[in-house]
C-alpha cells in the first residue's frame, strides 16, 4: 500500500492529495475534509491554533495506516493534518483513502479518521470572544 504522510504549518491542499490517490485498479477514492467550524461546545470560536508532537503523531498515523490496511483492501492512504494558527474555514485535515470498492473506501476513511481524533497525539487551542480552551483528542 502506497501511503503519504503530512504534518504542515501551512495551508493543506486538496488537489496534490487527490493526484496521488488516483489509481487505475481504483474504484473508489473517498476524501474527508475537515474544516474549522465558527462554534463548539455552544461557543463562538474565532480562531485556533493545532499542536502536535510530531515524532509521536506521525509514528501513531503509521501505526493506524497499517491497522486500516490490515481490515480493509487499501490501494492507497494519505493522512494530511495542519499545525500552526487556523482561521475559520481552513482545513485541519485530510484523509484520503483508494480502494477498488467504494463500500471499502467509506469504511476505512472513517475508521482513520474517526481513530485519528481518539489516539493521535494533535491538540487545539480554541480562541473565544471570552478566553481561549485547549481541547485533548476525542471521538
Amino acid at each position: 500500500m502506497e501511503q503519504k504522510i503530512e504534518l504542515i504549518d501551512s495551508p493543506l491542499l486538496i488537489d496534490p492529495q487527490f493526484k496521488f490517490l488516483q489509481a487505475e485498479e481504483a474504484g473508489g477514492i473517498c476524501l474527508f475534509i475537515g474544516t474549522i467550524r465558527n462554534k463548539n461546545q455552544g461557543k463562538e470560536v474565532n480562531a485556533l491554533t493545532m499542536e502536535a508532537y510530531s515524532p509521536m503523531a506521525v509514528k501513531q498515523i503509521e501505526r493506524l495506516i497499517e491497522s486500516a490496511g490490515e481490515k480493509w483492501p487499501i490501494l492507497k492512504t494519505v493522512v494530511c493534518h495542519r499545525t500552526g494558527p487556523l482561521e475559520i474555514g481552513d482545513i485541519a485535515v485530510i484523509i484520503g483513502v483508494t480502494c477498488v470498492h467504494r463500500a471499502e473506501a467509506f469504511a476505512a476513511c472513517q475508521w482513520l479518521i474517526d481513530t485519528l481524533k481518539k489516539e493521535v497525539p494533535i491538540w487545539k487551542n480554541e480562541f473565544y470572544t471570552d478566553g481561549s480552551s485547549w481541547l485533548v483528542p476525542h471521538p
